[in-house]
C-alpha cells in the first residue's frame, strides 16, 4: 500500500525527512537541516538517500529550518515539484530560505579567507539562486483544505498551534478496503498559547509520526509571564542589560506580546526593547500579515486598536550599525537577537561584550540542542568560544521553559487522549534518544499502543 523512509530526525530534533511512498508516488514531509553535532551537520553534505529528480511533492509541516532549510539544497540537486506549505509558512520561508542562503555564503567565504576549509574553494551548501528557485515551487494552501495530490492521496492541513503557519500533515491513502490516514506531528504546539491558536483536535489516524523534544519533559508549574517579570525586574535592579538569544520566527514574537501585556499591568517598568536581528523584524510582519491565523483572544484586542506586538519602546535594529551602537546602552534595556541556539547571528556580538559583566542576564527561552553554543553555556560553562576568544561567562544565566512552543509529555498525552481508537502504529521522532524512549513507554504505559523510534535511514511498510 505504501511505505515510510527516515532520512532525519531519528535520535536528534534536527533534520526533519520523511518520505512517504504511495502508489508509485514519492513525498517529502519536511525538507529540513541538521543542526548541532557536526556529525549531523556532516549529513547535510552527503548524497541524499533518493534521486531528488523522483521526488514529485514536498509538504512541510512549518518554516523553522530544521523542518524547511535543506528544501535549497534539493532544488539544486534536481527537484522539481511542487513545494506544498500553509499560507503563513511560505510566507515565512521566504524570507528564512534567503537567508539560510545567505549565511551558507558568508561561511563559505570566511572559510576561503581564513583557509581553514580542506576544499579549494570552499562551496556554500547551497546559494540564494537555490533558494529563489525553491520559493518558485511554493504552492500555498489554507488550513481544513483537502488536496488531491494524486487520484489515490490527499492532503489536509490541521493547525499544530506550534507557530504561526506550523500545521499536521494529514493524508489519506485509498485502498481496497477503504483508506490509511498516515498523520505527521510536525512540531506539536501548546495549548493557551499567546497569539495562536490551541492544536487541532484529532480523532484518530492509523500511523501518526510523532515529534518527542520534550518526551520525558514538563515545563514546570511556574507562569511563566511571572517568571520573566521576576527576571527582568532582577536585571533592572541589578543595573544591566537582559540579552535573550531568541528564534527569529515564533519566540521573538511571543516575547513581545508577554513584555507587552507586563508593562500594560505594570509588573515591569517601561524600558526600551531591542530586536536586532532582519529576520524577527521581517517575521514579525508576517506576524500581523496573518491575523486569521491567530487566536480569538488576539484578533479581539486588534480589533479594539491594539498593537499586541509592539511595546512601550520598541526598537528594530535592521542594520550593522544601528546593531553595534546597542553596545552603547549600559542598563534597564532587553536585548532581543537571533539565533535561538547562539550558533550564529548577532547574538554572538552581544554574549561577546556582555557575559563578562556579572550585572548582565541570558536568558534562554527555547530548547537547546546537544552540541549548540547555547546548550553549553546553559550547562554551566565557565567559558565558551566566541569570534575565536575563549569569552568568560560571569553574566547571570536564567531559563524559562514555559515559552518553549514544544509540547511536554503531558500536554502530549492528554492531545493522544482524543484518539477514539489506536493508532496501527506510531513512529516516535524528532527528540533525543533517551526522550523518544520516555514518550514511547508513557504511550505504552498510558494507552497500550503499539510504538517504533525509527533508526537514521530506516524503512518501513504501512499496511
Amino acid at each position: 500500500m505504501a511505505n515510510i523512509n527516515f532520512f532525519g530526525a531519528t535520535g536528534t530534533v534536527t533534520g526533519s525527512k520523511y518520505l512517504l511512498e504511495a502508489d508509485g508516488k514519492k513525498f517529502l514531509i519536511d525538507c529540513g537541516l541538521f543542526q548541532g553535532l557536526k556529525e549531523l551537520r556532516l549529513r547535510n553534505w552527503t548524497d541524499f538517500p533518493v534521486d531528488p529528480a523522483s521526488i514529485d511533492a514536498v509538504i512541510l509541516t512549518h518554516a523553522h529550518i530544521d523542518h524547511s532549510g535543506y528544501l535549497p539544497k534539493l532544488v539544486q540537486m534536481g527537484f522539481k515539484g511542487s513545494v506544498y506549505a500553509t499560507t503563513a509558512t511560505a510566507d515565512l520561508c521566504a524570507i528564512m530560505l534567503p537567508d539560510s542562503a545567505h549565511l551558507q555564503e558568508e561561511d563559505a567565504k570566511y572559510a576561503n579567507r581564513k583557509k581553514f576549509s580542506k576544499h579549494s574553494p570552499a562551496l556554500p551548501l547551497y546559494t540564494i539562486n537555490d533558494a529563489n528557485k525553491a520559493l518558485d515551487l511554493f504552492q500555498p494552501l489554507p488550513y481544513g483544505k483537502t488536496t488531491e495530490l494524486m487520484p489515490a492521496v490527499t492532503l489536509t492541513y490541521r493547525d499544530a498551534g506550534h507557530i504561526l503557519g506550523s500545521a499536521f500533515v494529514d493524508i489519506r491513502v485509498k485502498t481496497d478496503d477503504g483508506e490509511r490516514r498516515i498523520l505527521f506531528s510536525g512540531d506539536l504546539g501548546r495549548p493557551a498559547q499567546p497569539i495562536l491558536r490551541d492544536p487541532h483536535t484529532v480523532f484518530g489516524t492509523d500511523y501518526l509520526i510523532l515529534e518527542s523534544t520534550y518526551g520525558n519533559r514538563l515545563h514546570g508549574q511556574m507562569d511563566r509571564k511571572t517568571e520573566l517579570a521576576k527576571i527582568i525586574n532582577d536585571s533592572v535592579k541589578r543595573g544591566g542589560v537582559l540579552i535573550v538569544p531568541s528564534f527569529a520566527v515564533g519566540r521573538t514574537q511571543e516575547l513581545l506580546f508577554t513584555i507587552r501585556e507586563l508593562e500594560q499591568e505594570q509588573r515591569i517598568p517601561e524600558m526600551t526593547v531591542f530586536v536586532d536581528s532582519p529576520m524577527a523584524i521581517n517575521a514579525t510582519g508576517v506576524f500581523k500579515k496573518n491575523s486569521q491565523d491567530h487566536d480569538i483572544e488576539s484578533k479581539v484586542a486588534e480589533l479594539s486598536g491594539i498593537d499586541i506586538l509592539k511595546t512601550a519602546d520598541l526598537r528594530f535594529t535592521r542594520s550593522s550599525d544601528q546593531s553595534k551602537a546597542i553596545n552603547n546602552i549600559k542598563g534597564r534595556a532587553i536585548i532581543i537577537s537571533a539565533s535561538g541556539m547562539v550558533t550564529g547571528g548577532r547574538i554572538l556580538h552581544h554574549l561577546f561584550n556582555r557575559m563578562p559583566n556579572p550585572n548582565n542576564t541570558v536568558l534562554f527561552i527555547g530548547y537547546q540542542a546537544v552540541g549548540t553554543r547555547g546548550r553549553t553555556i546553559l550547562e554551566g560553562t565557565e567559558t565558551v568560544k566566541i569570534h575565536g576568544q575563549r569569552i568568560p561567562v560571569k553574566a547571570h544565566v536564567e531559563q524559562i521553559s514555559g515559552f518553549s512552543a514544544h509540547a511536554d509529555y503531558n500536554e502530549i498525552l492528554a492531545w493522544l487522549s482524543s484518539f477514539n481508537e489506536a493508532p496501527r502504529k506510531i513512529f516516535i521522532v524528532h527528540g533525543e534518544p533517551s526522550q523518544s524512549r520516555a514518550l514511547g513507554e508513557r504511550i505504552q504505559s498510558a494507552f497500550n499502543w503499539s510504538y517504533e523510534i525509527p533508526e537514521y535511514l530506516e524503512s518501513f511498510e504501512l499496511n
